[in-house]
This record gives C-alpha cells, sequence and structure tokens, in this order.
C-alpha cells in the first residue's frame, strides 16, 4: 500500500511539473503580428556590400509598423513597405542613420558609421538611388 500511495505522488509531480514547464514555454513565446502594409516608399541609402545590406535592413524593418524593406546594394536604395498608421519614411530613414548609414535626407550618426567593419565604411559622396542602367564606379 505504501509503494502504491509513492507510486501515485511520484506520478502526480511528474505530471504537475510537466504542465508548468509547457504553461512556461506557452507563456514566453512572443505572438508574431503581421504588419499590414498601405503604404510605399523608396530612398537611397549608402552603403557599400551584403553586410551594410544586413545592418540597413535591420534598423529599417525594426521600425515598429514596417512591413519590408529592401536594400539594394547596387542601386543604394530602400524599398519600404509600412503601415502609415503607425510609421512613415523618414522615421525609418532617421532608424538608418542612426545605424551609421547617410540616407537621402539624413546623415548617418558618425559614431556608428566609426564602429562600422571596413569593409562598410562608404564614400560619403556616393551616388545614391541610382537606375537599373547607371553603374556605380565608386571604389570602396
Amino acid at each position: 500500500m505504501r509503494k502504491l500511495v509513492l507510486s501515485a505522488a511520484l506520478i502526480a509531480a511528474i505530471g504537475f511539473t510537466a504542465c508548468k514547464s509547457e504553461k512556461k514555454e506557452t507563456e514566453n513565446t512572443p505572438v508574431k503580428t503581421e504588419v499590414i502594409a498601405n503604404a510605399t516608399a523608396n530612398f537611397g541609402v549608402r552603403g557599400n556590400c551584403g553586410m551594410c545590406k544586413t545592418t540597413i535592413e535591420k534598423a529599417a524593418n525594426a521600425v515598429p509598423g514596417v512591413a519590408k524593406a529592401t536594400w539594394d546594394v547596387d542601386k543604394k536604395k530602400v524599398e519600404l513597405s509600412f503601415d502609415s498608421s503607425k510609421t512613415d519614411a523618414m522615421a525609418v530613414q532617421k532608424a538608418i542613420a542612426a545605424a551609421g548609414y547617410d540616407t537621402e535626407s539624413m546623415q548617418g550618426s558618425l559614431d556608428s558609421y566609426n564602429n562600422l567593419p571596413a569593409c562598410c565604411k562608404y564614400d560619403h559622396s556616393m551616388e545614391m538611388s541610382l537606375t537599373a542602367d547607371a553603374t556605380n564606379t565608386d571604389t570602396h
């Protein structure tokens, strides 16, 4: 009888612990919300490489309301879709500038620029928003 009571107590303890840990995982799981884009914008951003692309897109996509931001390395241009009730293109340009990159309307943060990897140190006079036909003759 004693073994039966101990076995029942052990099973109950294991079951309680399993339920508790499952509940914690559910409570700590972030809820992803889909951003509905009702506006688009395009603007120039200076940069050089794939690491620049990653940093620029990460900064832009972190702005609440941005559905998608894609930087074209060759055209030096960001294509942006966003919810205009939550943000605007200027807020995204500010976020990109804070990451150290010049945009058409804002100069990048000098402190952030100085902390960029060597391959990301762009020419501050570099052309932006190039057309598909234009070629970038800047040297890095």
